[in-house]
């Protein structure tokens, strides 16, 4: 491997760059302003509602300290809400507002389409197979990540 394009890690990066631009150049299109990162904050506080911001982090394998970047941003827009947590005055729970909502729901064929523009190449099959392997690496790794993912949620969290 001594050809750049033979380095696993070049080409991941190389796909993200295409993913993100895929992203914002489909989500554009339709008249969202919104980032990968922004959409995964929508989607987990819409299966999430409730949790915390450390847990938002988690769940999208999302630097702690840079997500409140992230949700500040959101809250400015109406699209989230956040509030003190009655049981930790230094946790702030998180929800989408009804606005936030229907943002969601409105920008989600976008995101769809983004995935059919990033493996337009793979048939079917590889694309399934394409995603068993991304899955595979992704969760064999994920402790090598500076923000791992983390699936689990106490769904007691939800004030």
């Amino acid at each position: 491997m001594t050809n750049l394009d033979d380095l696993p890690g070049h080409l991941i990066r190389r796909l993200q760059q295409i993913a993100v631009s895929a992203f914002m150049a489909e989500t554009g299109a339709a008249g969202f302003e919104l980032t990968p990162v922004q959409f995964a904050v929508l989607a987990q506080l819409s299966n999430h509602p409730g949790i915390d911001q450390a847990t938002l982090a988690g769940l999208i394998a999302y630097d702690r300290v840079t997500i409140g970047g992230v949700i500040s941003r959101l809250e400015a827009r109406g699209l989230v809400a956040r509030r003190v947590s009655p049981s930790d005055r230094r946790a702030r729970i998180l929800k989408l507002t009804d606005e936030g909502a229907r943002y969601l729901e409105a920008v989600r064929p976008s995101v769809f389409a983004t995935q059919d523009v990033i493996l337009k190449e793979l048939t079917p099959e590889e694309r399934e197979t394409f995603l068993v392997l991304l899955r595979k690496l992704t969760d064999a790794n994920n402790e090598l990540s500076r923000a791992p993912l983390r699936r689990v949620v106490d769904e007691t969290a939800s004030d």
